[in-house]
């Protein structure tokens, strides 16, 4: 969502708007000079690589020249913006250890298939851009939707981000709401307006260490603090049982997912797997332009598809920097008698605050800056992921291609520029109407569901199936995203109200939870497109013939040549280890 829009919690953020008064953090010196030191420090990368932003390429891309471990580090943190880092470590607090899905059947299993089989083909048919992937499979008219429909969606990301981010700092430390965003936008655009891409990317990889040393430390202490994971447990089997469910349901991944009244998050294992573990995570993982560009900016096709191997391995371990302190945090409300985490405005404990309640809670002057900014370096990380995503969609994918053809690489650069520009004042825009509406989070989490669900199917088919058509890949987008909307007009989670959050035709269908009611969406959305897919492409003439489809259809490519790169470094083999290493997870902690 937002940036990070396969995840299904959008709702977290929906009480952010109306956080009940609660007392400040107080920032020292020493805490302001690392926040100042961290900023100075982007905006003097940036400066650094200006001289090499000499053509569009450069800017847009990155040349294609970055190592694997930069762009595998860019590749994990571009997905660590405000979603990641407050929102799961809410979703630990509200749903328990069952978060955790959204890393080991979530993200892992879909990072290695898109390494071994989509990879090849995105990074060896020179596309720049996945829109722009879709025109040499397909045609014009389904790279059109595609890029109409993400740069819409990026914008609106990078909006929530920003108002987030404000919003939050605002509550914690009195900032000005409008300076927030205004200050940390510039940052951003400064940096990428200086660097292009490749600035961003750099970035990303010092925020990603910004955001290991902020939170590691918290981790560690906090879980010391309750006595390690046996303490821990325990806790967490009284939040259970104060909620009605069976001990061990905040603490266990599997046990309790038979049916969905028998976990908080209101999903069974079918929809878990079906919904999450398939349809969302691929739909995000392997076709989100604002992660696989990172990927497609690496030097070498072995780089490529090394790249989301090489972010795949800390994603096994993040739960434990990000979910963990929610786990505690709630651990010690329910211990504090409700007092620990502030309230929202509906009276509940406000999960948004998990985060920034351990910081306050754990941290001292300096070791409180370090965590700060690595709170401010997630949100920064996020907003320029979206931002160089937006600027190369617009001037490749919709600009050149329907506006002004046939003009000057330098003119392309310009533009490239300004709309980084334009990126960043809609996505200010897009923060201001977030402050007005507090149902915006799930509007754009769900309006996400829509686009990237069905994405994934017309990829499925488009790289595995040399018989589907561009008529086919359109009309099955555009049935998958109503069949999507239809079902959302048909259903409703418990204790919502019909409207945004679903049941405005009416209300036959219920679900559990609003996650639950999301998942079901994607998964019938990319049933409709993959079924509407095959149907129209049956009927109709494949426009494209076994030439111009290789390179871009598995049976109609060669096999890739591993030269002398040794076995242990193939990434099937890699790809093994991981999807071993996230088995092994699942049954520890089952």
């Amino acid at each position: 969502m937002a940036k990070e829009f396969f995840k299904s919690y959008g709702e977290y953020f929906s009480q952010t708007i109306k956080i009940i008064p609660m007392q400040q953090l107080h920032l020292g010196l020493l805490d302001y000079a690392i926040l100042l030191t961290y900023f100075v420090s982007v905006l003097a990368l940036g400066w650094w690589l200006k001289r090499r932003m000499k053509k569009s390429d450069d800017f847009l891309l990155s040349g294609r020249s970055l190592p694997a471990w930069v762009t595998g580090l860019a590749f994990l943190s571009a997905n660590l913006g405000a979603l990641e880092v407050i929102g799961m470590a809410a979703s630990g607090a509200k749903y328990g250890m069952m978060t955790c899905h959204f890393y080991w059947i979530g993200a892992i299993p879909a990072m290695v298939f898109l390494s071994v089989f989509m990879m090849p083909f995105y990074y060896g048919s020179k596309a720049r851009s996945v829109p722009e992937y879709l025109k040499f499979r397909f045609d014009e008219k389904t790279r059109a939707f595609n890029a109409a429909s993400f740069a819409v969606k990026t914008i609106l990301s990078s909006g929530i981000s920003l108002h987030v981010m404000a919003r939050l700092f605002e509550t914690l430390v009195g900032w000005n709401y409008h300076v927030c965003i205004a200050v940390s936008a510039a940052i951003v655009l400064a940096y990428v307006l200086l660097g292009g891409l490749t600035a961003a990317i750099y970035n990303e990889v010092f925020q990603f260490a910004m955001i290991l040393v902020g939170f590691a430390p918290l981790a560690f202490i906090a879980l010391r603090d309750v006595g390690g994971w046996d303490g821990l447990r325990q806790k967490l089997d009284v939040v259970a049982v104060n909620q009605h469910f069976a001990p061990g349901t905040w603490s266990e991944l599997w046990r309790h997912t038979g049916s969905p009244s028998e976990n908080p998050m209101g999903i069974g294992w079918f929809g878990m797997v079906m919904g999450l573990g398939f349809v969302l995570s691929f739909g995000y993982w392997c076709v989100d332009f604002s992660v696989i560009q990172r990927a497609m900016a690496a030097r070498s096709m072995s780089a490529a598809r090394r790249t989301p191997l090489i972010a795949a391995f800390p994603k096994l371990i993040f739960p434990a920097l990000i979910i963990l302190p929610g786990l505690i945090a709630i651990a010690l409300n329910s211990g504090s008698g409700g007092n620990f985490l502030p309230k929202a405005a509906d009276g509940q404990p406000d999960y948004n605050m998990a985060i920034p309640m351990m910081l306050k809670h754990y941290y001292s002057t300096g070791l409180l800056g370090i965590g700060f900014t690595a709170l401010m370096a997630s949100f920064m990380s996020g907003l320029a992921g979206n931002v160089t995503a937006f600027n190369t969609v617009w001037t490749y994918d919709i600009y050149q291609s329907y506006i002004a053809r046939n003009r000057s690489d330098r003119h392309y650069l310009w533009v490239g520029r300004a709309a980084t520009v334009c990126g960043i004042l809609l996505s200010m825009a897009a923060a201001y109407l977030a402050s007005r509406y507090d149902n915006i989070m799930d509007l754009i989490q769900l309006v996400a569901g829509f686009v990237n669900a069905p994405l994934f199917a017309t990829f499925l088919l488009g790289m595995f199936w040399k018989r589907a058509t561009g008529h086919g890949a359109f009309a099955g987008l555009v049935g998958g995203t109503i069949g999507a909307a239809l079902l959302h007009g048909l259903s409703l989670a418990e204790g919502a109200t019909a409207g945004i959050k679903g049941g405005w035709l009416a209300t036959p269908l219920h679900f559990h939870s609003a996650m639950g009611q999301n998942f079901c969406i994607a998964t019938v959305s990319w049933t409709c497109c993959f079924a509407l897919t095959i149907l129209i492409s049956l009927a109709t003439r494949q426009n494209k013939n076994d030439s111009e489809l290789a390179g871009l259809v598995y049976s109609l490519t060669p096999k890739l040549k591993t030269g002398c790169e040794s076995s242990y470094l193939r990434p099937a083999v890699i790809g093994g280890i991981l999807l071993v290493l996230a088995l092994a997870l699942n049954f520890n902690f089952r």
